[in-house]
Formats: C-alpha cells, structure tokens, sequence
C-alpha cells in the first residue's frame, strides 16, 4: 500500500512538472511568433532585448506605466555618435525596444522608510521600432510594432485599434505619434550623459 502511494505521488508530480514546463514553453514559442499583421515586425526580430543597453527610463502619468527603454548595439553606437543631435539619421539596423509595467509601490526600501517607493510590477507591453528605410519607405523608414502581455495566459498579442491608446495591428502603428519627432529621426528618447 505504502509502494502505491509513493507512486502515485510520484505520477502526480511528473504531471505536474510537465504542466509547468508545457506552460513555459508555451510562452516561449509565443514569443517567438508573435507579430504584428502584414509586413509588421515580429517579436523574434527583437531577440536578446532583454540584454540591450538602457537607453532611458521614463515614467508617463498618462499611461500610468514605468517604462525602460533599450537599444540594440547599432543604435547605441549611432547615439555615442551624437545622431540624432548631429543632425544625422539612425542608420538601418537601429533597434530600440520600450518595456513598460504597471508601477508598483513597495514600502520596506531601506533607504526611504517613510515614503513608499514606485518601482516595476506587472509586465504590461512590449513595443518595438526598427529602422528599415527599405521595408518601411512609407514611415520614414521606422517600422513598429506593439505587444500588450497577458499575465493570466503569460502571452504577448499584439496591440489593437480596442486597445487604450488605440493602434492599427501592422508596421505603421506608432508612426503618426512619433511625427511629431520629426527633428530627432522620430525618436522621443535621447541618450543622456552618464
């Protein structure tokens, strides 16, 4: 009797263990093949963001997101470089991914006992632009992309025109925000002295 249950309780955990390791593997392939619609970008354009130097964080009341925004090894060169206050352009191959969550505060920081701190919690989107003067001629050359994240299901889908702030599912998604940025090759986010 004691052999059975010793069984069983080892078929309960190998079952269990082969749940989690489906349900990781299954955000890891969604993360793999997620894309925005048409000649969009796809998630695996953006492969290794994680490890991308930080260009910036930023913090927007209006979304209500903390945001840390990385780029990829040709973009940090172009901005060591002074593009885009040099007055040059991001050369194609630039990159640059913003990694938003939802502020979280946290009150057992040892240096401000008093006040509470904000820091990152739950992950909330992915967005991505990509320099492509070839693949994206209609926006300056900027393709992007938009990925809202579910924590229930841990997948990434893209951003829809139901969303808050609405996007059209394709490449052009955030160019008629970032027109604005004309006078920087339509990036918001400048490199800032270290």
């Amino acid at each position: 009797m004691k052999h059975m249950k010793i069984i069983q309780a080892a078929l309960i955990a190998g079952l269990a263990l082969c749940g989690l390791v489906g349900m990781g593997l299954a955000a890891q392939q969604n993360k793999a093949t997620v894309k925005v619609g048409g000649n969009g970008l796809a998630l695996s354009e953006f492969q290794g963001y994680e490890d991308w130097q930080i260009v910036g964080p930023s913090f927007t009341d209006a979304a209500h997101v903390i945001r840390a925004i990385v780029a990829n090894p040709v973009m940090i060169t172009a901005y060591r470089e002074g593009v885009p206050a040099n007055g040059k352009p991001f050369p194609d191959g630039s990159k640059i991914a913003k990694i938003e969550w939802l502020p979280k505060t946290i009150t057992s920081a040892p240096f401000n006992a008093s006040t509470p701190d904000t820091v990152p919690g739950t992950l909330k989107e992915l967005e991505f632009i990509e320099k492509d003067s070839k693949r994206f001629p209609d926006t300056h050359g900027w393709g992007y992309a938009a990925f809202k994240y579910d924590a229930t299901t841990d997948k990434l889908t893209p951003v829809s025109s139901t969303d808050n702030p609405p996007q059209g599912n394709d490449a052009t998604c955030g160019a008629a925000c970032h027109t604005i940025a004309l006078q920087t090759d339509f990036i918001f986010t400048a490199y800032q002295k270290r």
